[in-house]
């Protein structure tokens, strides 16, 4: 017998499956990226975002698609990562919206779903590309539109689909000329692919569907490791829970973020409609969740005493005094995103509240980014991404964000974000954004890095191994020395009107190289101001801006 309607047991299943098949083959699909150096990362933020969407409805028992599709969407928004995973957790609000007061779905309302999908993630984009996930979403839906018209099987209904969306990614080959002369097809419409396929194909399957667990990351950790005596802590627990609750009111929200100051600090209070997400360090664990039980069911309780952890995470709020201290409420306050630990403090030096850690191959999630936001103490926030691949989940975590307003200045280089920040005014906040913005654009990035793979770029061939010299996304240099790609780079980039030359280097170089591309520059460039600074980032051995 055909099958005609899924419930939201037979969608829990479906989604788990498909974020299972895309944690398999994340790093085929990263692979896929076509610039060859090492922030590929395609794959890996699409499975991080699809699999907190699966870990939140993991538990979840209800017949509901309304209420599973909409489980889902929450945990997929929280744990965007990346513009790619953006995007994938805004295909996911959509369905949901599609489903909304849906109990059991047949084709025509998995259908509006779908097609309600691929218009919320072309509306979350501003300049929406051909050739992308969207067109894959598109083509999807498009598909399951016509294919709801002829029949009410689901099996047909979901292979006609697939079908059509494998099409649809073979020829964004043509569609971008970029994929086109690298050979392959766009890397996000492949793990969209892979989540639907993988949900197909677990549709009538009688086994319990177990969620994978995402491979260990492997970045570089790059906080400040220091060992401080327990009484320094005031506070033992670090508690976090939700609290599950409809209809969340603005007013309930606000007297548990007063109740959480009179027992503790360090708190974060994040609601939407259903849940209230609390993050809070006391002594006394039990009183915030015999509150946060008046007001609705606990799920996700993790308590740790940090008292008997021997390392804690300590912002570099100076070079001298890495003991935190309590933060008077302000109008304007300021969160950045920071890939290394010279970096961070160079933010903090300039104001910055909170840096949040993240940057190539390591994006944030959009959680991370509110839960920074909630702790800087003032009135308006702005937010700088410090990179093009982390700025939609900075504008979604913005609108997430409760009782603040968020401005999220569109930095796509930490050079950008560290020039938006010098010389600024504090006054009107519209005034400043202004401020910053022109600050930014005046500032021109390179980056010296290595290639990951081999290809042939922009005429370029380029072998795996190779060191990359690019201004901005452009690759300017390709050779086998560090040394000489930062000169060539400089050389290209730097003008009769640069006044000013930054140098960051990286965890991998040695200061003494590092001096020697300073002084390359000085002497190359006279008539310029020369500053070199450790940045402690990975994966670039240099970040330079000219301005």
């Amino acid at each position: 017998m055909a099958l005609t309607k899924i419930n939201g047991l037979m969608l829990r299943k479906m989604i788990i499956a498909g974020a299972n098949r895309l944690n398999e083959q994340k790093q085929a699909v990263d692979a896929l990226n076509v610039f060859p150096v090492p922030d590929g990362d395609t794959g890996t933020n699409m499975s991080l975002t699809v699999l907190a969407a699966a870990k939140e409805i993991e538990k979840l028992d209800t017949l509901s698609v309304s209420d599973m599709a909409k489980a889902a969407a929450n945990g997929a928004l929280r744990g965007a990562r990346g513009n790619s995973g953006v995007i994938t957790s805004q295909i996911f609000r959509g369905f949901a919206k599609g489903l909304e007061g849906v109990e059991q779905a047949g084709t025509k309302e998995l259908a509006q779903a779908f097609q309600q999908a691929a218009k919320t993630a072309y509306h979350a984009v501003m300049k929406p590309k051909e050739g992308t996930i969207l067109t894959v979403a598109r083509a999807c839906a498009d598909s399951a539109k016509k294919a709801a018209e002829m029949t009410e099987d689901i099996d047909i209904f979901f292979q006609r689909m697939i079908e059509e969306g494998n099409a649809a990614l073979l020829q964004t080959r043509e569609m971008l000329p970029v994929l086109k002369q690298a050979g392959v097809v766009d890397a996000g419409g492949r793990g969209l692919l892979h989540i639907l396929e993988g949900g197909y194909e677990s549709r009538n399957s009688t086994e319990p569907v177990s969620l994978a667990q995402p491979a260990q990351k492997t970045e570089v950790d790059f906080s400040a490791l220091v060992s401080v005596k327990n009484t320094s802590i005031t506070f033992a627990y670090c508690t976090e829970f939700f609290i599950l609750v409809k209809d969340v009111k603005e007013s309930v929200v606000q007297n548990l973020k007063l109740y959480l100051s009179t027992i503790g600090d360090s708190i974060v209070c994040v609601s939407d409609e259903e849940m209230i997400k609390i993050h809070v360090h006391t002594n006394h664990p039990g009183l915030a969740l015999e509150k946060a039980l008046t007001i609705g069911q606990l799920s996700g309780l993790k308590i740790d005493n940090m008292r008997q952890q021997h390392t804690n995470r300590i912002d570099f709020s100076s070079e001298s005094n890495f003991k935190e201290q309590k933060k008077e409420h302000k109008k304007i306050g300021f969160a950045a995103v920071s890939p290394g630990e010279g970096l961070t403090k160079i933010f903090h030096n300039l104001g910055v509240d909170e840096v949040i850690e993240g940057g190539q191959t390591m994006n944030p999630s959009t959680e991370e980014l509110v839960n920074a936001i909630e702790k800087v103490p003032a009135d308006v926030v702005f937010l700088l991404p410090n990179n093009k691949n982390i700025i939609l989940a900075g504008e979604q975590a913005a609108k997430l964000s409760n009782d603040k307003r968020v401005v999220v200045i569109p930095s796509q280089t930490i050079p950008q974000g560290i020039s938006a920040l010098v010389n600024i005014v504090e006054e009107d906040a519209e005034q400043m954004q202004q401020d910053m913005i022109e600050n930014m654009e005046a500032v021109t990035t390179m980056s010296v890095t290595y290639a990951v793979k081999d290809t042939i770029f922009d005429g370029k061939d380029i072998k795996e191994g190779n060191i990359i010299g690019m201004e901005e996304d452009r690759i300017v240099a390709v050779g086998e020395s560090v040394k000489k790609c930062a000169q060539q780079l400089l050389d290209q980039s730097v003008t009769e009107d640069t006044e000013l030359i930054s140098i960051y280097y990286g965890a991998d170089v040695l200061p003494q190289e590092a001096e020697k591309i300073k002084q390359y520059a000085q002497q190359a460039f006279p008539q310029c101001e020369v500053e070199l600074q450790w940045g402690g980032q990975p994966l670039y051995y240099y970040i330079i801006s000219v301005e």
